[in-house]
């Protein structure tokens, strides 16, 4: 395969298992899963993003994700599926949300403006449409962070540069699993069609 030059390489994604709630509002760590570290590096490589970080202060979850990583990136099983040791490859694995800004700001030379979304309306909230416009700046590094569990805290939202609006249907019902919700943003953002930016 090609070395990955990243289409986006000013914006990165993160999934956030600390600080969140649980269904009780008590900030907790959730669990790391499978299938959101392989969705989510799919859905980030599919749209050319340059990093996926799995944030968890949780030492046995880190070693867990990096053990499923290195199955995917080395060895058998990167050669029994390259297009998944592509994805996963994007893969970095971190104990903070600090870690990861302080990557960024390593490898940009400034810091990063975080974003962050959520499954309800906030106030000075932003579309999909208003992130595209910020993030033509490419010398501008951009983390777009997205929860787990029942969300993120208020201390994480109110740390933010931008929140990103819902995304939302027809009816109440608004529970949407954070892979699908990180496809359906980064296609907003650059799927091909007509947007006004």
């Amino acid at each position: 395969m090609e070395t990955f030059v990243p289409a986006v390489p000013n914006l990165s994604i993160a999934l956030l298992h600390y600080p969140v709630y649980n269904k009780n509002r008590e900030v907790v760590a959730t669990a790391v899963t499978n299938l959101d570290l392989h969705d989510i590096a799919r859905a980030a490589r599919t749209f050319g993003l340059g990093r996926y970080f799995v944030i968890t202060p949780v030492a046995e979850q880190r070693s867990l994700a990096e053990r499923i990583r290195a199955h995917w990136t080395e060895g058998y099983g990167a050669t029994y599926n390259a297009k998944r040791k592509a994805a996963l490859e994007i893969i970095e694995i971190v104990d903070s949300l600090q870690a990861a800004l302080d990557h960024l700001e390593r490898q940009f030379g400034k810091p990063a403006k975080v974003v962050v979304t959520g499954a309800r309306a906030r106030e000075n909230s932003i579309d999909c449409a208003g992130l595209a416009r910020l993030l033509q700046d490419k010398d501008q590094p951009y983390l777009l962070l997205f929860g787990t569990g029942w969300g993120m805290t208020e201390e994480v939202f109110a740390g933010a540069a931008y929140v990103l609006g819902p995304i939302t249907g027809p009816g109440a019902y608004n529970h949407l699993p954070v892979r699908s919700a990180a496809a359906i943003i980064l296609d907003r953002l650059f799927g091909n069609r007509e947007i006004d930016r």
